[in-house]
């Protein structure tokens, strides 16, 4: 934000100089001489393909579990209740530790790695957290998670699976990163994975952008319909379509951003709806989808620039209409997804009721982690 720059040989948090997030740049104009998007074709379905735009100087540092291209699903049956031509989910739930979080921790895991960290910790509202665990565990990193006592059972009992060691506070993700900071002090060998309190969590969520653009052979869809949470990966996105650009890969069409949140926590929508650049904390936060309860995301100033810039929205899901709509793709589509991601459905139905989202228009939503981690979800 202030233009300060860093060195990508120690370890970063925030900026030095105003506090706000830090963002990795990379030397595109020599990536244009060298790099050419044909040659993606012939390389392994990976995240770690587009390795020349990421963060890692070794790739012997790498710490993977497999992390492959997430599938580009036609929704058709859907779309055709909604009255739209083309409308597609990109199913995040196939990563590995079941969510997008993978990529996130995967990338500042590897980085953190490079530059000597032994020691991670983390608050988070569940995903975070198991995907931190296992690769932690996969680098034999020591990771400290501190979760609301309230978290998905499932999240916890997979942070304990991989060894890492939990702490369940009471409260949010606020209350539990408010506990992590108070530990920390007597820790001076953690180091915070938190989102966007060090630059790389965000390289590895923006890879999600090249591969969408990848699979729609360079063309963005219109409109992008994504779970705001942290907005770590609606941000990554945003910055991988503007280094395609750079690069010549992609032409200036942007698509329509568009962030969900639920009505029970919904600082980003209430911000937008008020023509705010940031947003207020959210009080009381209560909301079946876990992920979505955050009441303030550090860079939400990031989240609504990009929503004013690409023209987008932010729409707020009720809690009813999120369950509803995880048992409508399941049956209509044959999809078992979580509820942030069926809030994206619920998002786009009062989009396309609004007329906001036209017939012609093509739609990806993204489905950010498995139905099979939230039974409490699939019972009700």
């Amino acid at each position: 934000m202030c233009g300060d720059r860093h060195s990508p040989h120690e370890l970063q948090t925030v900026c030095r100089s105003c506090g706000k997030a830090l963002l990795a740049r990379y030397d595109l104009e020599k990536g244009k001489k060298v790099l050419q998007k044909e040659t993606l074709k012939v390389q392994k379905s990976s995240l770690w393909k587009y390795f020349s735009f990421l963060p890692l100087e070794n790739d012997d540092h790498i710490v993977s579990l497999g992390e492959e291209t997430t599938p580009l699903i036609a929704l058709a049956k859907t779309a055709a209740s909604l009255n739209l031509k083309k409308l597609w989910m990109k199913d995040e739930g196939q990563l590995p530790t079941g969510s997008f979080k993978a990529r996130g921790l995967a990338m500042a895991i590897s980085k953190a790695r490079e530059l000597g960290v032994k020691s991670i910790c983390i608050p988070s509202a569940g995903n975070a957290a198991g995907a931190s665990s296992a690769y932690a565990a996969r680098a034999s990193m020591e990771c400290h998670v501190f979760l609301p006592e309230d978290t998905p059972a499932m999240n916890i009992k997979e942070c304990r699976a991989y060894g890492a060691h939990v702490e369940l506070v009471p409260g949010n993700i606020s209350d539990a990163a408010k506990a992590m900071n108070e530990a920390k002090k007597r820790r001076s060998d953690w180091f915070d994975v938190s989102t966007l309190k060090e630059p790389y969590r965000l390289e590895g969520k923006k890879t999600m952008g090249f591969e969408l653009a990848e699979q729609l052979d360079w063309k963005l869809p219109d409109v992008i319909v994504y779970p705001t949470g942290g907005g770590t990966g609606l941000i990554g996105m945003w910055k991988a379509f503007d280094e395609m650009e750079e690069l010549r890969w992609i032409d200036a069409k942007r698509p329509r951003m568009v962030s969900v949140q639920s009505s029970g926590c919904a600082p980003v929508v209430r911000a937008f709806d008020q023509k705010k650049k940031e947003s207020d904390f959210w009080q009381n936060a209560v909301t079946v989808a876990s992920g979505l309860r955050v009441p303030k995301a550090f860079a939400d100033y990031l989240i609504l620039k990009i929503l004013y810039e690409s023209k987008g929205h932010a729409v707020a899901a009720e809690d009813k209409e999120i369950v509803r709509a995880v048992h409508d793709l399941a049956r209509t589509e044959g999809l078992l997804i979580c509820p942030e991601g069926a809030a994206t459905l619920v998002a786009l139905r009062k989009l396309v009721q609004a007329g906001i989202v036209r017939r012609e228009d093509s739609v990806v939503l993204f489905n950010t982690a498995s139905g099979s981690k939230y039974p409490d979800i699939l019972s009700s």
